[in-house]
């Protein structure tokens, strides 16, 4: 754990600055108790170790709250929610003709001027701002004293976060109650002007609520247009496809352009892309109804499978960790259903002359879940070491099961990471992508799809999810239901089998 160090200084100016600066790790302070500097009208002198404690002391004694860094500078001229209130300002200084200083501060909470938020590291998916955001004190007064309360979130402490506001406190009722609450007061007394994000505290798992300023949440700009990037990603996606399911193609690319071959290769394709294509609109469907902003898809080529998906981007925040499951497990059931379909027509139908594929028993073994459909079904059919042929429909769903099987691995931002984030949170998910990307790490070593998927979720996909607008609630008993289901599932599709394929009087 990376511990965060306060340094304090205080300069006894015409105008009073009190800093507090802090590490990574806001919540977790130590004062450095050898290091003060205290200066009037221009002159600086070292403060006595003794005299220092007696500041830290009152500090102490009196447990001001510096969540936020609070700073008031001569030269700064910013008039809203900075000028200090004389009425209330008690810092006195004062300095004797022996120049023995005699400090007497006090400093109440209400004294703090201004927060002066830390750009720090944004929030995931949104570009920080150029400059540091400045919260007036009068806004921090309304968010503790009038926006949250007893009824919602008692607030017990502010901290810089994340370009925004962190506020510690206990969570009154349930969490998507007390939200809605919050919400409608934040926009009673700011309208659009600030964002509320109730979440998880990973130090300690207890809540805690964001304010950010709707201003610092602009999206990160993109070198091209997406669509002119995800146009290009789909040309070279179909030409993947064509080549998968066309093997003369696969032989000899000069012959691209022989309609003959191309005609060969698409119905295979076709299949693929209608696999693709219910993955897809699974997402956008329920995106629409739980109100996801969806980025323009990027199909991702492969020269193994045809492809791998599509890269969608969640443009805004959801609402809700049930929201982010419904959406994120809607394109792989979609895909799983259509693909399931397609694969048990293809066992039951038997091939058309000059169409068969002839493939050994062995291959059934790359797939638990296919395996065992195709022993149920084949049975003494299927034997060890001997071929078999079956319709070419098989291996089209089979393919399009492997790349919704890919999508369902729980990493990142993969469809399989956004549901574990939500069945689990955020520290199960974080676990479970390194746990993940080190078994296709290890895989890698044995099977190429695999070591192209494992690069492509490091450098494209490995994260951080960007945070729900409330992640204390859980999903609902068939939200869970409906997650493990697709993760169980493409475990299945990518463990082996690991049975021998026996005559059935064998057993």
């Amino acid at each position: 754990m990376i511990m965060a160090t306060a340094t304090m200084s205080v300069n006894l100016t015409p105008n009073l600055v009190a800093s507090f600066t802090s590490g990574n790790r806001p919540w977790n302070h130590s004062f450095n108790t050898n290091t003060a500097t205290i200066g009037y009208n221009g002159a600086t002198v070292l403060a006595w170790k003794q005299r220092l404690k007696f500041i830290c002391g009152t500090f102490q004694r009196r447990r001001p709250r510096f969540e936020c860094r609070a700073s008031v500078d001569e030269n700064d001229n910013d008039q809203e929610g900075r000028d200090l209130d004389d009425s209330s300002q008690k810092a006195s200084p004062s300095v004797d003709s022996d120049k023995n200083t005699v400090v007497n501060i006090e400093m109440e909470q209400d004294e703090i001027d201004a927060s002066k938020v830390t750009s720090g590291s944004p929030l995931p998916g949104v570009k920080p701002p150029s400059e540091p955001v400045k919260i007036p004190k009068a806004t921090l007064d309304i968010l503790r004293d009038q926006v949250f309360g007893f009824d919602t979130f008692f607030v017990t402490g502010q901290e810089p976060y994340e370009g925004g506001v962190l506020f510690k406190g206990n969570l009154r009722g349930e969490a998507t109650n007390s939200y809605a609450k919050l919400t409608k007061r934040l926009q009673e007394r700011f309208g659009e002007q600030y964002k509320l994000y109730l979440l998880v505290n990973p130090e300690d798992d207890r809540p805690i609520a964001v304010v950010v300023p709707k201003e610092s949440l602009q999206a990160e700009p993109t070198a091209v247009p997406e669509w002119f990037a995800a146009s290009a990603f789909g040309l070279v996606t179909v030409f993947t496809i064509l080549l998968r399911n066309a093997p003369a193609l696969q032989l000899n690319l000069s012959s691209f352009g022989n309609i003959g071959l191309l005609e060969e290769g698409l119905p295979g394709a076709l299949i693929t892309v209608a696999i693709l294509g219910a993955h897809e609109i699974g997402h956008i469907l329920v995106a629409r109804k739980v109100g996801a902003d969806l980025g323009v898809p990027y199909f991702v080529p492969s020269w193994q499978i045809g492809s791998f998906g599509a890269i969608t981007r969640i443009k805004n925040a959801l609402s809700n960790r049930k929201d982010l499951l419904q959406f994120a497990a809607a394109g792989p059931l979609a895909g799983f259903s259509l693909a399931f379909a397609i694969l048990l027509a293809g066992f039951i139908l038997p091939p058309s002359n000059g169409q068969e594929v002839i493939v050994d028993a062995s291959v059934f073994h790359d797939s638990f879940l296919v395996g065992g459909i195709a022993k149920l079904i084949l049975g003494d059919v299927l034997k060890e070491g001997t071929k078999v042929a079956v319709n070419p429909l098989v291996t089209w769903a089979w393919s399009g099961l492997l790349i919704n099987a890919l999508n369902s691995i729980p990493a990142g931002e993969l469809d399989g990471g956004r549901i574990s984030l939500a069945l689990w949170g955020r520290k199960v998910w974080s676990r479970l992508t390194a746990a993940s990307i080190a078994l296709l790490g290890f895989s890698a070593l044995f099977n190429d799809v695999a070591f192209y998927w494992v690069v492509l979720i490091v450098f494209l996909q490995r994260g951080p999810i960007s945070p729900q607008l409330e992640e204390i609630s859980q999903p609902d008993n068939k939200g869970f239901f409906l997650g493990i289901t697709v993760l169980v599932l493409g475990l299945l599709i990518c463990l082996p089998f690991p049975f021998p394929f026996v005559s059935d009087n064998m057993l």
